[in-house]
């Protein structure tokens, strides 16, 4: 859709807002958030510098991102756990890290925000994603929170706001990011997993019924990423005898 699809209700209400933002040629460009709504934000470049200084207390960096084949930044732990579980939704196509800076007028203080994520789903719907403990999310926080969802509601996108991720689930997508790189397949191991893991079987022991397990098991962690295998990530730590078995509506 076209920025000047909005309904009128729409375009009343993001009427004062600006959006700022940097293409994926380096660009930078800002504009009226009811006409550039529909910029593809998920290859937009980050708003803005990663500090890293001596002494810090948050760890940045960046992740390699196996949806957008793209480094997507991250300022904190909890931001690199967000950006891996955007990565291993099924349903994200492309992802990317400090995507714009929304700025309004709040009576007559002049407000501003830069989202962490936008990513971009199979279905063309936007999704901007803000990562902050829940014990972090002060009154001033929930506002502009609040205040952001509800633009995206306007605009058609969706709201997520992201906390810490739970153990072990956290634990697991980290051990499985390991193996989320092509590199991690062989198409004929792979096959032979899809085989063995049509019916639940222990990790390990179907590994071994493929072949050396040392050989085997990059190959199946890939397939669990590529969650064409499947096992429960949530109620415990993956190991040798958790059930894996091939994901409904896959081919032995």
């Amino acid at each position: 859709m076209e920025g000047s699809a909005l309904g009128a209700s729409v375009s009343e209400y993001v009427s004062g807002i600006e959006v700022g933002f940097v293409d994926a040629d380096g660009v930078e460009h800002s504009g009226p958030l009811a006409r550039c709504w529909s910029e593809p934000f998920e290859l937009a470049s980050p708003v803005r510098s990663f500090a890293s200084f001596k002494g810090q207390k948050n760890f940045t960096g960046e992740y390699w991102a196996a949806t957008s084949r793209t480094q997507v930044g991250y300022e904190s732990w909890v931001e690199r756990d967000a950006v891996t579980a955007l990565d291993f939704d099924p349903a994200v196509v492309a992802l990317a890290s400090q995507p714009f800076r929304l700025t309004w007028t709040d009576g007559a203080r002049e407000r501003g925000h830069t989202p962490d994520y936008f990513a971009r789903l199979l279905d063309g719907t936007g999704v901007v994603v803000d990562v902050r403990p829940e014990d972090l999310v002060d009154q001033d926080a929930a506002e502009v929170f609040a205040f952001t969802a509800r633009v995206c509601e306007e605009v058609g996108w969706q709201f997520r706001h992201v906390g810490d991720l739970h153990q072990p689930y956290r634990a697991n997508l980290r051990w499985l990011s390991r193996y989320r790189h092509g590199r991690c397949h062989h198409p004929q191991v792979a096959d032979r997993l899809r085989e063995v893991f049509a019916e639940p079987r222990p990790l390990f022991a179907g590994a071994e019924q493929v072949g050396d397990r040392l050989a085997v098991l990059p190959v199946l962690y890939h397939l669990l990423w590529q969650q064409e295998l499947t096992a429960n990530l949530v109620s415990a730590p993956l190991g040798t005898d958790t059930l894996v078995h091939l994901a409904s509506g896959g081919c032995p």
